[in-house]
């Protein structure tokens, strides 16, 4: 059967609908926005899925990818406050959120955010000292991204981070960074050492005080002994003891003996001494002790049989 032309026109008008319909589908994938523009004209924004234009009259202006995008920053040199010259790098990372206005409102986009960037490490980084610089990375980190953001927030876009990756200061800055940074090691280990010492030096002088308190306890109580002694003994001479006397003299003079046989200086003693009056002397301690231990001993074997009641010892005897 030959075709007709009528049956020519349909199929030709069929496939005219079916190129109309496929040029006015436009699929926009996930993450990306995609600008309409009629006769050159930003009309709307293609969102993610299947969308509908008018075929021959409108058209796809921009595609922008609204995901987060990191930007590296190259090196530069930047000039501290102090007349330090520093090779920074860094990173940015930034949103699109107006497809719009990232599209129509600065042309290259990444293009104008390097060099915002690039410009305000500058600006940001020397307006501080290298000590300030090498120590406040965070602090240089927020007022980067708070100027950067502020200044690109008419794109339509955010900042989300800026970045100081390295700060490479010149070679002999960093010999003389060194230097300074072990002098100043050394001071404080002397100070330290000097704390150390003085600390060290205040103990010592307290432990001498404390010895010298003790010594001097203990003399003071050695002379209480002794008039004890002194006063005992003259009480017995004013009561008639002899043995009390006998006592006292042989205590004096076996100490005196005692001292002159540890000195150092003396290898042979030879004087005249009466061997008679020193074991006199010494048995007239024994005596005594015996007397005083004996009767002590007696009256508390006494006390405990319940047979004498406690008295008192006199004083001396003729």
């Amino acid at each position: 059967m030959p075709f007709t032309g009528f049956d020519i026109g349909i199929a030709v008008l069929t496939l005219l609908v079916i190129l109309v319909l496929f040029a006015g589908i436009k699929t926009v994938p996930q993450g990306y926005n995609h600008t309409v523009e009629r006769f050159g004209r930003y009309t709307r924004t293609l969102e993610p899925g299947l969308n509908l234009i008018v075929p021959f009259f409108d058209r796809i202006g921009a595609r922008m990818n609204m995901m987060e995008q990191v930007l590296d920053v190259p090196t530069q040199e930047v000039i501290t406050r102090d007349n330090a010259t520093v090779a920074v790098d860094g990173v940015a990372f930034y949103q699109v959120l107006n497809a719009p206005q990232a599209a129509y409102q600065v042309l290259g986009l990444q293009n104008a955010i390097l060099n915002l960037t690039m410009t305000n490490i500058r600006t940001v980084m020397g307006s501080m000292d290298l000590d300030e610089l090498l120590s406040n990375r965070d602090a240089i980190n927020d007022r980067l991204l708070h100027v950067v953001d502020e200044a690109a927030s008419p794109w339509g876009i955010k900042m989300t981070r800026v970045e100081i990756k390295d700060i490479n200061p010149p070679r002999d800055l960093v010999e003389s960074m060194g230097r300074q940074m072990k002098a100043e090691r050394d001071k404080r280990a002397e100070i330290l050492e000097a704390e150390g010492r003085k600390r060290s030096q205040v103990l010592e002088a307290e432990g001498r005080r404390e010895a010298a308190f003790l010594d001097a306890e203990a003399r003071e109580r050695a002379a209480e002994a002794e008039a004890k002694a002194t006063r005992m003994v003259s009480e017995a001479i004013a009561q008639g003891d002899v043995q009390a006397i006998n006592y006292f003299v042989a205590q004096r003079y076996t100490e005196a003996m005692a001292k002159i046989g540890s000195a150092p200086n003396s290898k042979i003693v030879l004087m005249p001494m009466e061997a008679s009056s020193l074991i006199g002397s010494l048995g007239g301690i024994g005596a005594i002790a015996k007397e005083v231990f004996g009767d002590a001993d007696g009256q508390a074997s006494a006390r405990r049989a319940g047979r004498v009641p406690p008295t008192s010892r006199p004083t001396g005897e003729s």
